[in-house]
């Protein structure tokens, strides 16, 4: 199966470049990013925290059937322009992985075919690298198939 998620690498840079075209609105790809109850369907991790607003805060959490910490990654939200933009950090905790920069951008294709371009900043080549070299790809690629999936149900 073709992966929809687009992931662009260029060798000796510090930054990734996501794209991924949505058979949805505009406005529903961005509230997948907003809503706590959205995004905890789509991404299959529990909303510790999510203050969808400039300078607000966020924090995610899977944990396994006996209760233990498997994943739990947070950030800051520094910019949320609606239905446009998403400029936050995002940071995988209990990990060698230092904070991310993370621009989202969301466009609009057509009344119901939108796109999410996602530039990623890491601190190092190195560490940009070492994500790379994990199932990153599949995952993102899993997770937006799902993304899609779940907000094509509420139109």
């Amino acid at each position: 199966m073709e992966k929809k998620t687009k992931i662009d690498a260029i060798d000796g840079k510090q930054e990734i470049v996501i794209t991924r075209e949505f058979e949805l609105p505009l406005n529903l790809l961005f509230k997948a990013h907003i809503e706590p109850e959205l995004v905890e369907q789509w991404m299959g991790n529990k909303v510790l925290k999510m203050e969808s607003k400039p300078h607000g805060s966020y924090q995610f959490e899977t944990k396994d059937a006996q209760g233990n910490i498997l994943f739990r990654a947070n950030g800051v939200i520094h910019e949320l322009v609606p239905n446009t933009r998403i400029t936050r950090t995002f940071e995988m905790e209990n990990t060698p992985f230092p904070v991310q920069l993370e621009f989202l951008e969301f466009t609009e294709l057509a009344d119901d075919r939108s796109k999410l371009t996602m530039h990623v900043i890491y601190k190092s080549v190195e560490d940009r690298d070492m994500i790379l070299q994990m199932p990153f790809a599949a995952g993102i690629n899993m997770a937006h198939n799902q993304l899609e999936k779940i907000m094509g149900e509420l139109i």
